[in-house]
């Protein structure tokens, strides 16, 4: 059996959570390492590794309660505008084994950036390469086949 993650024992009391709102199958709390005031983690309650792991329903749940802090954090900091992000794994910067989405709320002069500063040594062509880029969507649903 997996062990416990973090974000089990926050969902269940065991390590308290400054929760915003709550659903039924999610739970939102601030996030302990914010990258600005407001950053929330919507957690759901199943600890599984990956979005692919989540049913439709959980998957839809957790989206409804992303939309909810969304909601909360816009009435608060009067934003519209959010920096939404998943890490799907290990190779992609989860540090935590249990799917969760960051919700930032942004504001002018926050200083936040934009995915370039994500991957700042990708050097991707410009003009588009829209040859290769309808090569590589062909190969990619030839995979699946």
């Amino acid at each position: 059996m997996a062990d416990t993650t973090l974000f089990e024992k926050i969902l269940s009391g065991n390590i308290p959570g400054n929760f915003v709102s709550r659903g039924e199958s999610w739970g939102a709390f601030l996030d302990v390492y914010p990258r600005s005031e407001g950053h929330t983690l919507v957690v759901p309650v199943n600890p599984v590794q990956r979005i692919t792991e989540l049913s439709k329903l959980e998957l839809g749940e957790l989206f409804e309660g992303v939309k909810n802090v969304q909601s909360l954090l816009s009435n608060y900091y009067n934003t519209t505008d959010f920096t939404v992000v998943i890490h799907d794994g290990p190779n992609a910067g989860q540090e935590i084994p249990h799917v969760h989405v960051h919700v930032i709320p942004r504001i002018d002069g926050d200083e936040g950036r934009a995915l370039p500063a994500m991957f700042p040594s990708a050097n991707p062509p410009n003009p588009p390469d829209f040859a290769n880029l309808a090569n590589l969507c062909s190969r990619i649903k030839g995979a699946s086949q």
